[in-house]
């Protein structure tokens, strides 16, 4: 195995055997910033008709892809500019695998979340969120703020971006830990953030804020990460330093095509879905280009971010 698969398929706990039903790997393709190209492997799996949805060899593959690697790739062979094949697979993945069903996005939105352009009609009265905006989004792992927080999410592209916009980053969290001290992987441990909730996710009166730890690790000794910095209020001096040192270690590995890769519109074309362990890989987004592009998003199976004691684990 090469360096470049070893966080790719190193990531995660040892899962069940991956079904080969419609499956294959395609080569995730690193920046071409970095002065080396780096070709990566990531499970994909075509779905051609509205059906694989609930077709229990489909859904099997999809749930032990997750659990392996933590990341999928869904390419539709037909149309679906309402989502009902992801609807319906996360109904799947609830009733035969255990997954909780997706989250609502605010006290006004339900599952799904459009992200497009947008200077008028936001999804939230009043508030306009980062995701409708053509801005970049610098590194993050979603709904940070909350607690349970989602496991997983889902993006569907109903519109790429023509124009070279809009492309996904991944940054694999096992490899981004591998970059800090034990020190400050200690410290993060530690619930000593402040975390506040965006206005336009609130779903709570009176509720604006949660107070936990960065990084956990499981009972399998995998790492995991929340992360949003400009939400993120460290509450003492140790924690602060360690947030510093984590936003340097997000920097360089950042530049490291065995740990960061990113999807560009020819990756995820229209009608295909990109599924992501929300707490094994951060994610960025380039600034928007094209004004009609436009993705759907899900978040799904929330479930509290906690580690297992140092002594559980020895």
């Amino acid at each position: 195995m090469n360096r470049v698969s070893r966080y790719a398929w190193r990531a995660g706990r040892a899962g069940p055997s991956v079904s080969n039903h419609h499956s294959r790997r395609l080569p995730l393709v690193t920046s071409s910033n970095f002065a080396t190209k780096v070709s990566r492997q990531i499970p994909h799996l075509e779905a051609p008709q509205p059906t694989y949805s609930v077709q229990s060899e489909h859904v099997r593959t999809v749930s032990n892809h997750l659990a392996s690697t933590g990341i999928l790739k869904i390419s539709l062979g037909f149309p679906d500019d309402k989502s009902q094949y992801l609807e319906k697979l996360l109904v799947s993945l609830h009733q035969g695998h255990g997954h909780k069903l997706p989250i609502s996005h605010s006290a006004t939105r339900g599952w799904f979340w459009d992200i497009r352009p947008s200077a008028t009609d936001f999804q939230t009265a009043n508030c306009q969120a980062r995701s409708e905006t053509m801005d970049e989004f610098p590194w993050h792992t979603d709904c940070s703020y909350e607690d349970p927080t989602p496991r997983y999410f889902a993006l569907q592209v109903l519109q790429p971006d023509r124009y070279g916009g809009g492309i996904l980053s991944l940054m694999n969290v096992q490899g981004l830990s591998e970059q800090l001290s034990s020190t400050t992987r200690a410290a993060l441990r530690r619930p000593e953030y402040k975390f506040t909730t965006p206005p336009e996710f609130h779903k709570q009166s009176g509720q604006n804020h949660i107070t936990g730890s960065l990084f956990s690790v499981d009972s399998d000794g995998q790492p995991g990460l929340r992360f949003r910095g400009d939400i993120i209020t460290p509450l003492n001096n140790e924690a602060s330093r360690a947030l510093e040192e984590l936003k340097q270690a997000i920097t360089t590995a950042a530049t490291i095509p065995e740990i960061t890769s990113q999807l560009t519109a020819k990756d995820l074309p229209e009608q295909s879905i990109v599924l992501v362990d929300n707490r094994r890989w951060l994610h960025s987004r380039t600034d928007v280009k094209d004004p009609k592009r436009h993705l759907r998003r899900v978040r799904w199976d929330a479930v509290p971010f906690h580690s297992v004691s140092p002594e559980a684990q020895s």
